[in-house]
């Protein structure tokens, strides 16, 4: 087993397909590992591995059978679905979602569905209804969130490959503070049918991953070339997502943003990891040049803004009536105040309450107006620096993964967080989170984000510049000391 654990979920499906391994035994080596989980990491787990997808055409599926960890608010027919919520306890869905059924028919079944903070809310996963997760670097420490049960099922080996969605940072900050690959693609590229919804215009699903490689081979079934017509706000992906090959960065230019990257909210030991970088991607060939993007330090304010305002009119539907948690027996007005106030934690009840006040007639060009037209500069500083260079890197996250209960108590403490993500998310833009080294003796990520649909290009440079760092994400080789359980 060990030996299995060693591969990335690439190499498994290439030793599928040269018979060197059966898709059961990498599903029983996996399964028997999830169910060791002591971190948290899984809310549940099938009774029986699942059937082939009908939709598989292939004898020889291109991802061979190799199982995945899907998010839990990724809806899957039959199969408990709660987003972290107590509000859906209860709730099987009649539907799998687009992403999941795509990744199935190409040969990837689900392993589990993994915890997350409660509707996606959060950048520790402290706020999920049933436990809180645990990275598997440090168990003292938080795994990052929303889809800190996906990384922290990666990074400890529970595994071989996962799903989360990216909202403001949800994907890219676990995978940083978790020693892994986490990529956010184009808004657009990926179908949100099945997708429980926080903020539509800027919930996004893509890979957690140990390598490069293997979340280029995920995105490329995620997009599978086509929209989907479940979302309307899917789109053809422009061209085939390739397996990266690249070496250097031979002609890239790359900027680098100050607002991003010198704030007083960066920590020492992440800003020394991302000086270094700067450096291996000029030792590849790249040029590295400062840009300005003069309305990212208001991307947090707007998203906290914009974010809370979604969700209130999201999860509106959440009233005890259709699906989920109903409690109380009288009128219907007490049976929605008493289920929404019980099936709710903390952190979605503050988000809601923001966001309808956002919304609240006298303060909506106030509020809302205003951090929308925020957006659109944001977007504008973006699209004037693309006409400079090719690809944006920012560290990902501020700091290394804190300690568990060190930031619940202050919730701007808990946001800043997401510092360096936001901006993104609000343009909509594919941004990627590579680890680049330690501090503390805990990852840091690099972030590369790329203009739309250049998904291709910041794989292609993430590959080069995974192969000059050298970062080791196997389980297997990870310092005994930080090993889970420890």
């Amino acid at each position: 087993m060990s030996e299995l654990l060693e591969l990335t979920a690439a190499r498994a499906a290439e030793c599928v397909r040269a018979g060197e391994l059966s898709p059961a035994e990498i599903f029983s080596a996996y399964r028997e590992r999830a169910e060791a989980d002591d971190l948290g990491a899984f809310l549940w787990l099938p009774e029986e591995p699942p059937r082939p997808a009908a939709a598989t055409t292939s004898a020889d599926p291109p991802l061979g059978g190799v199982p995945l960890a899907v998010k839990d608010i990724f809806c899957v027919e039959g199969a408990p679905t709660t987003a972290g919520s107590r509000i859906l306890d209860g709730y099987r869905p009649p539907y799998t979602a687009t992403p999941v059924e795509r990744l199935a028919a190409a040969g990837a079944p689900m392993l589990g569905k993994t915890n997350m903070d409660e509707f996606a809310m959060g950048s520790s996963n402290e706020n999920s209804a049933y436990m809180p997760v645990r990275n598997p670097w440090s168990p003292d420490r938080v795994p990052g969130g929303s889809s800190g049960g996906s990384a922290a099922a990666v990074a400890a080996g529970l595994a071989p490959w996962s799903i989360g969605t990216d909202t403001g940072g949800s994907i890219r900050q676990p995978a940083s503070l978790c020693g892994l690959v986490g990529l956010k693609p184009t808004y657009g590229a990926v179908s949100r049918y099945g997708m429980i919804a926080f903020a539509s215009s800027l919930d996004q699903c893509g890979p957690i991953t140990r390598d490069v490689t293997d979340a280029a081979l995920l995105l490329r079934h995620l997009v599978a070339g086509r929209r989907d017509p479940c979302d309307s706000t899917s789109v053809d992906f422009p061209e085939e997502i390739e397996l990266p090959s690249s070496h250097d960065l031979g002609g890239l230019r790359v900027g680098v943003v100050p607002e991003l990257s010198e704030a007083a909210t960066i920590d020492a030991g992440v800003k020394a990891v991302f000086d270094a970088a700067l450096e291996r991607i000029e030792e590849l060939g790249g040029g590295v040049e400062e840009i300005s993007l003069p309305h990212s330090e208001h991307g947090l304010s707007a998203y906290y803004v914009l974010a809370p305002a979604e969700a209130s009119a999201n999860l509106s539907r959440y009233d005890g009536v259709r699906f989920g948690l109903r409690s109380g027996d009288g009128d219907l007005l007490s049976l929605y105040e008493r289920t929404r106030a019980e099936g709710f934690g903390d952190e979605v009840k503050r988000r809601i309450m923001l966001g309808t006040y956002a919304l609240s007639s006298g303060y909506y060009e106030a509020y809302y107006g205003r951090a929308q037209r925020v957006r659109t500069k944001i977007a504008e500083d973006f699209r004037a620096a693309f006409e400079r260079v090719d690809l944006v890197v920012t560290p990902t996250s501020p700091s290394v993964a804190f300690r568990l209960g060190e930031r619940t108590a202050d919730p701007m403490a808990m946001y800043m967080s997401d510092y360096c993500t936001v901006p993104m998310s609000l343009a909509g833009l594919p941004a990627v989170s590579i680890p680049a080294g330690l501090s503390e003796d805990l990852p840091v990520g690099l972030q590369i984000t790329g203009p739309a649909f250049t998904e291709n290009r910041i794989l292609a440079a993430a590959h080069a510049l995974e192969r000059a760092f050298g970062f080791d994400s196997s389980p297997a080789r990870r310092p005994a000391a930080a090993a889970p359980g420890r």
